[in-house]
């Protein structure tokens, strides 16, 4: 659904936001999609052997641990013409990538397989080259390791009882055999460490959150999209801790059944409606203010950015360009029972993102 700001605002825009939530096919059996929509848990079954396109095929597990000072990246990416499995450590408040490895692989679409959901128990152990990445799921934790060379990482992330994310369906208008299938599961304390060239970076649960992107798509060849995520703690009137975190992501194919936006509290999500950016940042726009704000009023937010981590991967006819702004973020939500929650300088962040591949 293309939009300009003001003529979402102002315009009927309101989506169907179809939920799932009995166990649901992805595919039908000539490749063309089934369900459209969201979901608290991945329930769509995905079986990458009906995908129509195989050349087109992506998916990728990916985790994102930061406490406002340091972030980790750990991925590992399968987008059948290769892929990579890849570790960075980006230093916020300089902006300095500190740490960066990746082992890239060729032909491999069949050798290097994903678990079909994300948000399961399951254990995952896969070597590119001198790159050991390594997830194992309970449900009650998740661990993740990564080694290379002289990078080495391992984390803990905590998962609350009843942990709920979103799951997310999205068409790509007169495109039956192209879907974009995400599950995004933030709310996530974590602890561990990032060491390379002598140094380690620690990370605390009492500050680190970690976000999951976890993805199966078949996509045209041309992608843009804004993905905000943050997770933090909050005390209530009552002086009681509370974990919240949200989710927004647009610009993905067709959201007519379907928008990436929600809040969490305590695990718990509480959808909204569709948020965009007031001001386009795009081209000199990044390090000012970001107004956030929802069609529905319940997410309204400005970040006040302090660092840009901007990156280009430029390969033949791939290119991942990024700008992913870090900030401090300050507004209200409102909850599902109508619970109105002030946000004061939480740390987020907020990517513009154009890629090819």
């Amino acid at each position: 659904m293309k939009r300009t700001y003001k003529s979402w605002l102002e315009g009927d825009f309101t989506s169907i936001q179809k939920e799932y939530t009995d166990p649901t096919p992805l595919l039908k059996d000539d490749g063309t999609l089934l369900a459209a929509g969201w979901a608290r848990h991945n329930v769509f079954d995905y079986d990458r052997r009906l995908v129509k396109h195989q050349m087109r095929r992506k998916e990728w597990d990916f985790y994102q641990i930061a406490n406002g000072e340091y972030m980790a990246q750990i991925s590992f990416a399968n987008i059948s013409l290769g892929g990579y499995a890849s570790a960075v450590l980006v230093n916020l408040k300089t902006g300095v990538v500190e740490a960066s490895v990746m082992s890239p692989f060729l032909g491999g679409k069949d050798k290097y397989v994903l678990p079909p959901k994300g948000d399961e128990e399951c254990a995952l152990s896969l070597r590119v080259g001198k790159a050991l990445f390594e997830t194992e799921t309970f449900f009650d934790r998740r661990d993740i390791r990564f080694e290379m060379g002289e990078v080495k990482c391992h984390f803990t992330m905590d998962i609350m009882p009843g942990l709920e994310n979103i799951t997310t369906v999205l068409p790509f208008e007169n495109k039956a055999d192209r879907y974009f299938c995400t599950t995004k599961q933030n709310s996530m304390p974590v602890e561990g460490y990032f060491a390379a060239s002598g140094k380690t970076v620690e990370f605390k649960k009492d500050r680190a959150f970690c976000v999951m992107d976890w993805g199966r798509v078949c996509t045209p060849y041309s992608l843009v999209w804004y993905w905000g995520n943050g997770s933090t703690y909050i005390d209530d009137a009552a002086g009681i801790r509370h974990i919240f975190g949200f989710e927004i992501t647009w610009g993905i194919g067709d959201e007519s059944n379907a928008t990436e936006t929600a809040v969490f509290y305590d695990g718990k999500l509480h959808k909204i409606g569709p948020v965009d950016v007031e001001t386009f940042p795009k081209p000199d726009g990044y390090m000012k203010p970001w107004h956030f704000i929802s069609q529905d009023g319940r997410f309204d937010m400005v970040m006040k950015p302090f660092t840009d981590h901007h990156s280009d991967l430029n390969i033949l006819v791939m290119r991942m360009h990024s700008h992913q702004v870090h900030g401090l973020w300050s507004g209200s939500v409102i909850l599902d029972d109508g619970t109105k929650l002030e946000i004061r300088d939480m740390y987020a962040f907020c990517e513009y993102v154009e890629n090819r591949w």
